[in-house]
């Protein structure tokens, strides 16, 4: 008897011992939210009627996406005898003498911008400068010996650990809610030049421009943006990392501006099948679809068809990859890069032009050519030589027309589409006759990979066909 009490004395002791080490292995958020909690503000915003005061949404064309990436601004109607637009957001204070960074939709065309401390202090702040392209703004308020985050090092933060944010989420000043980092390099859409920290912290309107730590209480991000599809926190929450929202406040407070690089390139992502038909042992990298005239990529020698692997030294694993490096590449800086072209690498130079103002491409619907009687190909399209007056207006020396896409089409090729290559185990090939595209096509086998070169509109693009079926 005294043994099996012993026994079980024992095996409780165990069974506390390990409670208490899993109860020892929770956070604490105590000491941090008491050390920097302070240096975190609420701010508020009036705007004079000018539009609808709704939240914005950036623009996502896959029109089958229901969820929305949101930008969180609750607004309501202000008092006053006139109607006014209010909205919510957080910021931190980044200096002593009143420096705040926060997002740039938050501070976005308001006529006056309030900061409340957690003191209650109430300051009047001006916009020093803000970025649209990542959603940073910094701003200023006239006052001294504030207290301030200490920054940290996003690069070395892992997934899986613990993250806190500090916010207002619907008004309710100093709200701290704690998650895990869930995941880093987030491309998200229209988001070209931010790779986001994703976390499963609770993100509310509010919460904009908010702090997010790490449990060594520094700041590694500025929460910006909610995937939902109410409006809501559903759990996937993304922040600017820091060391990109720092350098484009240093960008602010010098010039006022900020300068980004541009190469004049249009590009789209490698696919497992592209890779295959470029001879590209795995998918990774930008491949160019069109190259500006003119651009520093064109004075570079890059071309359509090459694949961009490496950039100044970093590498490209994916097409979203070169629109951050480039943007953060100083204008008139000369740098290396690293091209795939025709199934070897090739080392180039470039001098990294300025990005201005977006510019929007102008896109014309394809003509419809009327469905031709000749027969279709391996393909399941039929297609014909472009005329001298078709070569002309669309500035081509060569390309197949599509006239017809049959219903048994193994290509995603549309009426109106132009071949102008096709690249096949690292070979391109000018595309100028239908006999010569049905002579490749025949020589290939059905299970080949091959990509076109298409001209669709006023753009290019690369489409892949994986298998082509039996000869006919």
């Amino acid at each position: 008897m005294f043994l099996i009490r012993a026994a079980a004395a024992l095996a409780f002791g165990t069974f506390a011992a390990i409670a208490a080490a899993q109860v020892r292995e929770l956070p604490d958020f105590t000491r941090l939210v008491e050390e920097h909690g302070a240096a975190v503000v609420n701010i508020s915003t009036t705007q004079a009627p000018r539009r609808a005061s709704t939240p914005q949404v950036p623009n996502i064309e896959d029109e089958e996406m229901l969820e929305f990436f949101r930008r969180f601004i609750p607004r309501q109607p202000g008092p006053g005898p006139r109607p006014e637009s209010r909205s919510l957001g957080s910021g931190f204070i980044i200096s002593t003498d009143g420096y705040i960074l926060t997002n740039a939709h938050v501070v976005e065309a308001a006529d006056e911008i309030d900061v409340r401390l957690t003191d209650k202090r109430e300051y009047k702040a001006k916009v020093v400068g803000a970025d649209k392209r990542t959603d940073v703004a910094l701003i200023k308020i006239e006052a001294g010996n504030l207290p301030v985050v200490r920054m940290g090092d996003p690069a070395r933060l892992k997934v899986g650990e613990w993250v806190l944010a500090i916010g207002s989420p619907f008004g309710f000043e100093n709200t701290v809610t704690a998650g895990i980092v869930s995941a880093k390099g987030r491309s998200l859409p229209q988001e070209n030049f931010v790779p986001f920290i994703q976390t499963d912290v609770a993100i509310n309107p509010g919460n904009s421009g908010g702090p997010l730590f790490n449990m060594k209480g520094e700041v590694v991000g500025v929460n910006s943006q909610i995937y939902s599809r109410t409006g809501g926190f559903m759990g996937l929450s993304f922040a600017i990392p820091i060391d990109v929202a720092l350098d484009i406040q240093n960008q602010l407070r010098e010039k006022g501006r900020v300068s980004r690089g541009r190469i004049g390139v249009v590009i789209q992502e490698v696919t497992k099948d592209l890779a295959v038909s470029f001879g590209l042992p795995k998918p990774r990298g930008a491949l160019v679809n069109s190259v500006e005239k003119g651009s520093p990529a064109d004075k570079a020698g890059i071309e359509a068809t090459d694949i961009i692997t490496r950039f100044d030294g970093k590498e490209v694993e994916s097409s979203s990859d070169l629109p951050r490096i480039v943007g953060g590449t100083r204008p008139g800086s000369r740098v290396p890069l690293e091209v795939w072209r025709k199934g070897a690498p090739r080392m180039l130079s470039i001098t990294v032009g300025e990005l201005r103002e977006e510019r929007i491409a102008a896109q014309e619907a394809p003509r419809e050519p009327k469905p031709s009687p000749l027969a279709a190909n391996r393909l399941g399209v039929v297609v014909s030589e472009l005329s001298a007056e078709q070569k002309r207006e669309l500035k081509l020396s060569h390309g197949l027309l599509v006239t017809e896409v049959r219903a048994d089409a193994r290509a995603e090729l549309r009426r109106g589409d132009v071949l102008l290559k096709l690249v096949h185990n690292g070979q391109h090939t000018d595309l100028k006759s239908s006999e010569q595209l049905n002579k490749l096509l025949a020589g290939l086998d059905k299970s080949a990979v091959i990509t076109f070169q298409v001209r669709r509109g006023e753009s290019t693009a690369f489409i892949s066909v994986a298998g082509l079926g039996d000869k006919g």
